[in-house]
């Protein structure tokens, strides 16, 4: 049950980072500069952030548990993610549909690879911080 604490902190770090950095986009950058660049700026912050925390899990949550889910946690806080995203969207009158077309042709595939990044990054970081383990579910 480790790994599912581990996805909640996980999306709720890189939730609450990308909502503040959403919020400066959004209200500084976006009107100077457009929404185009304004997220493509992001976009390597929030990739940062997302290294580091699920770094940061997998390091305080290191439990056999986490190390066998890597995988399961991440998937669970990409789920968490898109559900609060569409929320957010649904929150504005966005559909499901218009969450995912109406996103810049440029910088909305590099949203969608960065989610799949943030899916995959628990699983990264076990197999680089535990790559010499004996376990042979790593």
């Amino acid at each position: 049950m480790h790994w599912i604490k581990a996805a909640f902190l996980y999306f709720l770090a890189v939730f609450g980072a990308g909502f503040v950095l959403g919020s400066i986009r959004v209200l500084l950058l976006v009107p100077r500069i457009g929404v185009r660049v304004a997220e493509l700026i992001e976009m390597p912050l929030m990739v940062l952030l997302t290294i580091v925390a699920a770094r940061w899990i997998v390091l305080r949550f290191g439990s056999p548990s986490l190390r066998q889910r890597p995988l399961r946690m991440g998937f669970l806080a990409l789920f968490l993610m898109v559900a609060a995203e569409i929320s957010l969207g649904s929150l504005a009158g966005a559909t499901v549909p218009e969450y995912i077309t109406a996103r810049d042709p440029v910088s909305g595939p590099a949203y969608f690879a960065a989610l799949v990044f943030f899916s995959l990054a628990p699983w990264l970081i076990v197999r680089r911080t535990w790559r010499h383990s004996t376990d042979p579910s790593l």
